[in-house]
């Protein structure tokens, strides 16, 4: 009978985590396509995640960050740049360029961006460590590349810039991939029908002479 109870109250645990996966979705796609707005007051990089928001200020020329990317247009890289606003020091991906096009569209001047905020993403990518001493990135890590670039104090978040065109044709903004895997309705019927094999096999035990 464990077997039957442990199955079942994952099964039960998998459906209470798809009632959560669809309410994220959901949320998710109206912060998307929702009209910009200035950044919130108080800015929580996890629960405003995705929020579209637009934000003005003059870029640290010179202070761009080249970070690892694969993209619907291929390999190349985010570049990441400093913008100073009047809420402080913001990194701002502005988009995507071809590794042959790593120059180009250099930050300088002011700006006005609108883009979805992010949560920084510490450490590196899968299997690779961001590597700040050889100017080697695999991942978005803001206070990281803020250290590395000599900033100062950064914002705990980035923002995606949209698709709106840069004056040299790159980096190309608004490829943002907002997916997320919604397999748990699978999980709770292969955990449900484990139960109820369980349950079979306790029934055919129990009428063995």
């Amino acid at each position: 009978m464990l077997g039957v109870v442990l199955f079942s109250a994952l099964g039960v645990w998998q459906v209470q985590r798809r009632a959560w996966k669809l309410d994220l979705i959901a949320r998710v796609e109206s912060r998307v396509h929702a009209a910009p707005r200035p950044l919130p007051a108080q800015v929580d990089p996890k629960a405003d995640e995705y929020l579209r928001v637009s934000v003005s200020g003059a870029w640290l020329a010179g202070r761009d960050t080249l970070v690892q990317a694969l993209t619907e247009r291929g390999a190349g890289f985010w570049v990441l740049s400093p913008l100073r606003t009047d809420r402080g020091i913001i990194l701002i991906n502005r988009g995507f360029v071809p590794a042959d096009r790593r120059d180009a569209g250099r930050a300088e001047g002011a700006a006005t961006v609108t883009g979805l905020l992010r949560a920084s993403e510490p450490g590196g990518g899968f299997l690779r460590r961001n590597d700040p001493a050889a100017d080697r990135w695999y991942s978005r890590d803001v206070a990281a590349i803020a250290r590395a670039r000599e900033v100062g104090a950064v914002a705990p978040f980035f923002i995606d810039a949209d698709a709106a065109p840069n004056p040299a044709g790159l980096p190309v903004g608004g490829l943002t991939v907002v997916t997320f895997r919604n397999a748990h309705l699978v999980y709770a019927i292969t955990w449900f029908a484990l139960a109820g094999l369980s349950l079979l096999g306790v029934v055919l035990l129990v009428r063995r002479p």
